[in-house]
């Protein structure tokens, strides 16, 4: 009691500052360092995998694969499975409970996109408050989230055809699902190599997600 009177008797300047809330929650700094990991260990893995059975005619240098031959890569392709679906069926749920989703990601309109995306090309796209997502921010997050659920649907169908024939059907069969499969990884990567960009422009926000403020 003594110390919060003291305190308060401080002018306003020499008053100690208070910690605001984090700009990321600790739920979500740690699904999204565990999404990190295992699209990272997937996409490897899955290079690997590609290469053994090629569907266009080029093959990913073995240096940035993970697994050393096919059954390798297949066993770290299903662990890297487990942690993107489990890890992100949370991150799901948690945002949708937090009602992130709907206040971070949404609403989203294609001239709110394309003013930021313009702005962003033109190196004058506001970072001031991380907390709030801009139009482009919000587009690539509802974009690898969309991904994600394709890259897994897909999946099921490579890994279990014969036990999900109605989503192989509707996926247009197994070599339909391949391609489905190999250009959502594509779009995944392409994803990481933006948001990396992006992180690199503004540091801060890697500094925000490692430590919360």
């Amino acid at each position: 009691m003594q110390t919060s009177v003291m305190t308060a008797d401080l002018p306003i300047e020499t008053r100690p500052a208070r910690k605001g809330p984090p700009v990321f929650p600790l739920w979500l700094r740690l699904s999204h360092w565990l999404n990190a990991l295992g699209a990272v260990v997937m996409v490897m893995s899955g290079w690997r995998i590609y290469n053994a059975s090629p569907l266009f005619p080029f093959a990913y240098p073995n240096p940035i694969t993970l697994g050393g031959w096919l059954g390798g890569a297949l066993q770290w392709h299903f662990a890297a499975m487990w942690i993107i679906v489990v890890n992100g069926a949370f991150y799901l749920v948690a945002n949708l409970v937090a009602r992130r989703l709907f206040t971070q990601f949404l609403p989203l309109s294609p001239a709110a996109f394309w003013t930021d995306f313009v702005a962003a090309l033109r190196g004058r796209l506001s970072h001031d408050d991380l907390r709030t997502y801009n139009a482009v921010q919000r587009a690539a997050y509802l974009f690898v989230m969309v991904d994600v659920a394709v890259l897994v649907l897909s999946g099921l169908v490579l890994w279990k055809n014969v036990q999900f024939p109605l989503l192989r059907e509707l996926l247009g069969g197994y070599e339909t699902a391949r391609r489905i499969h190999f250009f959502a990884m594509n779009g995944l990567v392409a994803f990481f190599v933006v948001h990396v960009g992006m992180t690199a422009l503004v540091p801060r926000t890697l500094v925000a997600m490692v430590r919360g403020r």
